[in-house]
């Protein structure tokens, strides 16, 4: 058990779901449920291992924040060189995997997406600048586009289209698990944005995000990838999450707000991802 919870497995469930999106968006109706498979396997292996290592470089400071103190390598549960071990092995076999699996495309992009999460924002961004946010922002605005790529073995609009999606769908979402839990991000000395500036700042570039990510949720009609009936749920899902948005530039209660903000977030990737499949 502990050897799995160090996966984090609700993240690989979350990253799981955007692939499935991004496979649906580039298959076009036409799924291929055995290379399916292949991808959530390799994906769940590379993001997995990506999981491990990360829980092995934040083990101190997952110590000082109540959600993460008691993570299995914050409690010394298994020690940091098994865990390198296992996060290696499951890397391995994961691009493998994709490689023989999928295509030599879907490989390097699932590795760009590893590289700049495990090392650009986890080892260098992520407790000395407000750019580890946008740095794990990019590095999470990947797996849609190996899902893409698996398909078509191509990096076109679509893909960039698919990309844009999920990198400006998490801004507002990070931000607002950094609202909800801001008295941990100031116990673990992280640097983010409603911390170095404001929560009110925060709330505003929340509003400035989810508006630009509602134009580009609707692209995929404009470039027919999708029909008629995703336009008009990703853009009723984009103006209700804007109006929620607003909501917290009044609210007296910072935290619940956050909270609700994040539950809509998921609601909103999920149905989005699950519609490009009716609608591709």
């Amino acid at each position: 058990m502990r050897f799995f919870s160090v996966l984090k497995p609700g993240i690989i469930f979350g990253n799981i779901v955007t692939v499935t999106g991004g496979f649906f968006l580039g298959s076009q109706g036409h799924i291929n449920p055995w290379l399916l498979l292949i991808t959530w396997l390799g994906m769940s292996l590379v993001i997995g291992s990506g999981c491990v290592i990360n829980n092995y470089i934040d083990r101190d400071i997952d110590k000082l924040m109540e959600r993460t103190k008691n993570r299995v390598l914050a409690q010394g549960l298994i020690s940091g060189n098994v865990a390198l071990l296992y996060a290696i092995l499951l890397g391995i076999l994961g691009f493998v995997v994709l490689y023989f699996g999928t295509n030599p495309l879907t490989t390097i992009v699932s590795f760009v997406g590893f590289f700049f999460y495990v090392v650009v924002y986890s080892l260098l961004l992520k407790r000395k600048s407000t750019w580890g946010t946008i740095v794990g922002g990019v590095a999470g605005a990947v797996p849609p586009v190996v899902g893409y790529c698996a398909v078509t073995n191509r990096f076109d609009i679509g893909a960039i289209i698919l990309f844009l999606i999920l990198f400006f769908w998490q801004m507002p979402h990070f931000y607002a698990i950094a609202i909800y839990r801001l008295n941990d991000y100031k116990a673990a000395s992280i640097p983010i944005l409603p911390i170095r500036k404001s929560v009110h700042y925060t709330k505003v570039s929340m509003l400035l995000y989810i508006a630009v990510f509602t134009v580009i949720s609707i692209m995929p009609t404009m470039f027919e990838y999708t029909g008629s009936i995703y336009f008009a749920i990703a853009l009723c899902l984009g103006l209700i999450w804007f109006a929620l948005g607003m909501q917290g530039l009044r609210t007296q209660d910072d935290r619940s707000w956050a909270r609700k903000m994040f539950a809509f977030s998921i609601i909103n990737i999920t149905v989005l991802s699950m519609i490009m499949w009716v609608q591709s």
